[in-house]
């Protein structure tokens, strides 16, 4: 039996996933969860074999979960659905860890198929992908190095989402202090200096939704 977490902020989305998921007599949702950070608790607690997250949760999205969970003993495998296609994206969850990378509108049909292939250590990349990702390998040049650290990148999706300093801090478990150095940082790092300018490089790294 292959034990399935899913994590999307729709509850829409996570109940059609669910019931498709459940004609299937090898495979076993056992967490579900509403945000990256909830997702991470819920793999934590109960160790799923496959973990199938959306790229865009509010707190902490699907790359960055993979990220964290990818530090594990024995991490769960990770696919991520997204309506994203472009070659920036893939790469970059393919780097972080992911195993399976599923378009949304593709995922009726394609999401069984990702489950099983990367539950039995493959990778599983939407029919739409391929190419995209073949070709940034031939342009090596387009895909920029990620300028943060995974803090900092936790702490700019949190600053996007409009969270004060104070709740970045309690959120993150860390002093008042400490998220204000990691916000700081960031903004230096990046050379931008305003909460407008932040989110929308946000939005354009995927990190958020527009």
């Amino acid at each position: 039996m292959i034990r399935v977490l899913l994590a999307d902020d729709h509850v829409l989305v996570r109940e059609g996933l669910r019931a498709l998921l459940a004609k299937e007599e090898d495979i076993q949702v056992v967490a579900e969860a509403g945000d990256g950070r909830e997702a991470v608790q819920a793999a934590r607690r109960t160790r799923p074999d496959v973990a199938a997250m959306d790229l865009s949760m509010p707190l902490l999205n699907g790359v960055e979960a993979v990220r964290q969970m990818a530090a594990w003993e024995r991490p769960p495998r990770a696919i991520l659905l997204t309506v994203h296609a472009e070659d920036r994206y893939v790469l970059e969850a393919l780097r972080a860890g992911v195993r399976g990378y599923v378009l949304k509108k593709q995922a009726a049909a394609d999401l069984v198929r990702a489950i099983r292939e990367v539950s039995g250590g493959g990778v599983y990349l939407s029919p739409g992908i391929s190419a995209a990702v073949v070709e940034a390998v031939r342009s090596p040049r387009s895909v920029s190095e990620e300028p943060l650290t995974a803090r900092e990148r936790e702490v700019l999706q949190l600053v996007a989402e409009g969270k004060t300093t104070k709740e970045i801090a309690v959120l993150l478990g860390v002093s008042v202090k400490t998220a204000d150095a990691h916000r700081t940082r960031l903004m230096q790092k990046l050379d931008i200096h305003d909460i407008a300018s932040l989110t929308r490089y946000a939005i354009r790294q995927g990190m958020i939704q527009p």
